[in-house]
């Protein structure tokens, strides 16, 4: 079994992020989840945040680590030895960007490889930006992120 790298922004976590995670546990020896941090994006939650939430959320998987990165992921990958980046995908679209991304990414090390992990259908419709963008206005979340995450997007938006 290999080490693999989730990457994303998790801003939030969402229960997409975490089935990918769970699914992924059973198949890799580790994996480290890694927080996006690029000072060119306006995020809701900080670095620090996302990572508490994230060791909350995946307390439970004793192979799972979570970690930030501020530069290439393929750079923290070789670092680390990992030779997998893992990628959650919705639909045709998200696999499109995902694809030319992970080309990119062999391209800059040609050890490691992307692997894509469909979510589940329930999962489809969820992603981070509209989450946020339904908890601005005061919608429901709590279909599409765990019960802490809702917590702390209702602090951040004072819901």
């Amino acid at each position: 079994m290999s080490k693999a790298v989730f990457p994303g922004s998790f801003d939030p976590p969402t229960l997409g992020h975490l089935n990918i995670i769970e699914r992924a546990s059973s198949l890799f020896t580790e994996i480290d989840v890694v927080v996006a941090v690029n000072p060119e994006k306006k995020y809701l939650f900080t670095p620090e945040e996302r990572v508490e939430m994230l060791r909350e959320l995946t307390k439970i998987y004793s192979n799972v680590k979570i970690h930030t990165w501020n530069s290439l992921i393929v750079d923290y990958a070789k670092k680390n030895g990992a030779d997998v980046l893992l990628r959650g995908i919705r639909n045709a679209t998200d696999f499109a960007y995902e694809f030319d991304l992970s080309l990119i990414n062999h391209s800059l090390n040609n050890k490691v490889d992307t692997i894509f992990i469909p979510c589940e259908q329930k999962y489809v419709t969820i992603k981070s930006s509209s989450i946020k963008e339904l908890a601005r206005f005061g919608g429901d979340i709590s279909q599409m992120v765990p019960e802490l995450v809702a917590r702390e997007v209702q602090k951040k938006f004072k819901i």
